[in-house]
């Protein structure tokens, strides 16, 4: 849930324009943190938390807090079940995030943006690490909006509550509880006049030149096609093997994964222009291997998301 809150962090880089104060704050009475839940297959609802509080430093980290006893489901035997069994009576949750001042065009009032952001969510003493397209809105001078673009959906199991839903169900007696919890979020943010200083526009950083020629940006949004799969981690497997360092790798040598035979005996090196191959046509460049992802069919998301592979494993 708190991962929503990480797009405050954006907001706060865009209104980081000649003119403009450095340190925002969250406003809890504008902003709004919710997620759902689907019981026995049929039953929907809508659960929020009340109490939100944050800001964004000079350096473009954001700092959020999610006061978990505030949590509302509705029911107040339910809202103490869930803050003594799911959230382990932990009190809040944290959020931090950093944004590439560098990625953010200053906006003018009433402008938007759509930018992909990046955070980690420390809940009950678990990370969980996230990504997620936000949508900003530059409301004034001194207020900027923040808002989820797509739903974003976080697994209990990832964020170690899974434990404290089984516990609800057993008292509810109920068959089942979804596992993976739908999140959106409206976070508003204002300048603090006191702390306001007069700043430079931010100077663009030169993004580092892959040895793979590509749009790097583009290639992270065409690898949300394979994260289903794969994690771009080291020692990160999932359905597929980590793809952390494929770039110029010997096939098959994911430490912990079971590739098939026909990889393994491949002798393959995952050079640009095999990875090409296999991205294009997997089941056609090596057959017999396990790979179900029919292949991408554009040759510039390709070479993009190869650009992208490379860049994460040097950055």
């Amino acid at each position: 849930m708190k991962l929503l809150l990480k797009a405050v962090t954006i907001a706060s880089a865009i209104v980081a324009t000649p003119v403009l104060a450095e340190h925002w704050t969250l406003s809890p009475e504008n902003s709004h943190l919710a997620y759902g839940t689907i019981k026995k297959d049929t039953v929907g609802e809508v659960n929020s938390f009340t109490n939100l509080s944050g800001h964004v430093g000079p350096d473009g980290k954001a700092e959020i807090e999610i006061d978990l006893s505030s949590v509302e489901t509705n029911i107040d035997i339910r809202n103490e079940r869930m803050i003594e069994h799911v959230f382990r009576k932990a009190g809040t949750a944290a959020l931090k995030a950093e944004f590439d001042m560098a990625e953010v065009k200053a906006l003018g009032v009433g402008e938007t943006a759509v930018i992909d952001v990046e955070a980690v969510l420390t809940l009950v003493g678990t990370d969980v690490e996230f990504d997620a397209e936000m949508f900003v809105v530059r409301v004034s001078e001194t207020s900027v909006m923040v808002s989820t673009n797509d739903m974003v959906f976080i697994s209990t199991e990832d964020a170690g509550v899974n434990t404290g839903v089984d516990k609800l169900m057993e008292l509810a007696s109920l068959p089942g509880i979804t596992r993976t919890v739908p999140v959106t979020a409206r976070l508003f943010f204002n300048m603090d006049e006191n702390k306001a200083e007069a700043t430079p526009a931010a100077a663009a950083t030169p993004v580092a030149v892959a040895a793979v020629e590509g749009d790097i940006k583009a290639g992270k949004k065409v690898y949300r096609k394979c994260k289903a799969c794969h994690q771009v981690k080291e020692g990160k497997n999932g359905v597929g093997p980590s793809l952390y360092g494929i770039v110029g790798a010997q096939a098959a040598q994911a430490e912990g994964f079971k590739y098939s035979d026909a990889l393994k005996a491949s002798g393959l090196v995952w050079n640009p222009e095999t990875l090409a191959a296999f991205l294009a046509d997997p089941k056609g460049a090596l057959p017999g291997n396990k790979m179900q992802f029919p292949g991408l069919k554009k040759e510039e998301d390709i070479t993009n998301v190869i650009a992208y592979l490379q860049d994460e494993a040097q950055s």
